[in-house]
């Protein structure tokens, strides 16, 4: 088997690595890209792509029991859960097709099978046990993203206990539903099954729920899932999960007292743990914590020629962080001198009912790092286009370093933040100031105006409310 020469290797074909190989390719470089399963990775195929697809389902069926509320007479809706499933499933084959569809254009060569690291600038590539190929390149990045953490005795067997995979192709719809971990993923599925329909149940160890999201936001949503309906027990450990025929009990520990709780399905979602497995990094000066690859700004890890991006390399495990750093990774190999990657300028977005965006500093930590802060909130009740679209309940919150006016962070609750916090985001990365977005003119009417009168509430100058 001969060798093949690359300019670039990249192993793993998620957003963070075909999009890499794209803009190696973009900037004349001959590349190379190993993928074993499916192009688009875990988020297109089995992540934040089909899940979206999912909730928006859910969505419309929320709507739709909701009907007079906009003048409709009511109705008795129903769904066909396989068209469900199969809708999201369609949705995930018609981008990875796409993105298929990408790497031939732009010339990207792919290879089916499972690469490693073997040798000097060397990378096996081997499907089912058999040698596939052999690829030499100075430059070699790591793109292997990451799975679902298991905890012992709560291991997903794919009936009773779901991991994400089985959570998003059920094939009937559970009565009842208990979410272990209340982050993103758990909070999507807990909200999704919640609004088709399912007694839905969150656990969650610590003190509240959305960890990462700023602690006023956090509360508020958990105060909204408590009016639709779902438990939530925080402070509350799983001391044991026990199997029936067709059931789970599940022995729940909150506040020095345990109870029972049985359900028809358990979801754990309790983080993610990254592919480092099989990729030759022994021998290497590759650093691994805690399942992560180490890096610097530019992707480098400790072994000169290899580079890691996205969910192996580490925190935040967002899509787009793992594509804005495939692309500054190869753009710093070719020479290109780009920013390095700044995680403060990174948002974050959970599609849940009601939906929560956020990026940069949280109050709380604002303060912990010593700055001065000016604190603005303007809610959806104050808003005019949120009010005629029949969602009025929301928060846009803006905090703010008294002393340079600088956007420290901005956190969202409500209805299609998920879609305005880049505006935050973009001024974050321009270093606006609050000058600069209080003359912001912005279009009414918007859900977006919030934005501009919680800028204007951190300095006592808010109009409508």
């Amino acid at each position: 088997m001969a060798e093949q020469s690359f300019d670039l290797i990249v192993i793993g074909g998620g957003p963070g690595g075909y999009v890499a190989a794209i803009r190696a390719a973009q900037l004349g470089m001959k590349t190379a890209l190993v993928e074993r399963e499916h192009l688009g990775g875990i988020c297109l195929n089995w992540g934040c792509i089909p899940t979206k697809a999912l909730l928006r389902t859910s969505e419309i069926n929320h709507l739709l029991h909701h009907l007079p509320e906009y003048g409709f007479a009511p109705v008795t809706p129903s769904f066909d859960l396989d068209k469900v499933v199969k809708r999201s499933r369609g949705v995930a084959k018609q981008l990875s097709s796409g993105v298929a569809h990408l790497l031939r254009k732009n010339k990207v060569t792919v290879f089916d099978g499972t690469g490693r690291l073997a040798g000097k600038q060397t990378v096996a590539v081997e499907k089912d046990g058999a040698p596939v190929a052999t690829l030499k390149s100075p430059h070699i990045v790591l793109a292997t993203g990451a799975r679902a953490r298991q905890l012992p005795g709560i291991e997903a067997d794919g009936t009773l206990i779901w991991s994400y995979k089985e959570a998003m192709v059920p094939t009937a719809m559970p009565k009842s539903l208990l979410v272990i971990g209340s982050g993103a993923i758990g909070i999507e599925f807990a909200s999704f099954y919640l609004n088709m329909g399912a007694k839905v149940t969150v656990v969650e160890v610590l003190p509240r729920i959305l960890a990462v999201e700023d602690e006023e936001i956090a509360a508020l949503a958990h105060k909204a899932f408590e009016k639709q309906g779902m438990t939530i027990l925080t402070g509350a450990a799983v001391k044991s999960v026990r199997k029936g025929a067709d059931s789970v009990t599940v022995t729940v520990e909150a506040d020095g007292k345990t109870q029972d709780i049985v359900v028809d399905r358990v979801i754990a979602a309790v983080g993610i743990v990254g592919n480092v497995e099989n990729l030759g990094l022994e021998g290497t000066g590759v650093q691994v914590d805690r399942t992560h690859v180490v890096t610097d700004g530019f992707c480098r890890t400790g072994e000169p020629g290899v580079y890691a991006i996205g969910d192996l390399a580490g925190p935040p495990w967002l899509a787009h962080k793992a594509s804005h750093e495939g692309v500054l990774c190869v753009e710093a190999i070719a020479g290109l001198h780009p920013h390095p990657m700044d995680a403060g300028n990174i948002p974050g977005c959970t599609y849940c009912r009601p939906q929560i965006a956020s990026v940069g500093l949280t109050e709380a930590k604002a303060r912990a790092a010593g700055h001065d802060v000016k604190v603005g909130r303007f809610p959806f009740i104050g808003n005019g286009k949120a009010i005629a679209m029949g969602e009025p309940e929301g928060l846009v919150k803006t905090v703010f370093d008294a002393k340079t006016g600088e956007l420290l962070g901005a956190h969202m609750i409500g209805a299609e933040v998920t879609e305005m916090i880049q505006g935050y985001t973009i001024a974050r990365t321009l270093e606006t100031t609050e000058a600069a977005l209080m003359e912001t003119v912005f279009p009414h009417p918007t859900i977006s105006e919030t934005m501009h009168e919680a800028v204007l509430s951190a300095y006592g100058k808010a109009i409508h409310f």
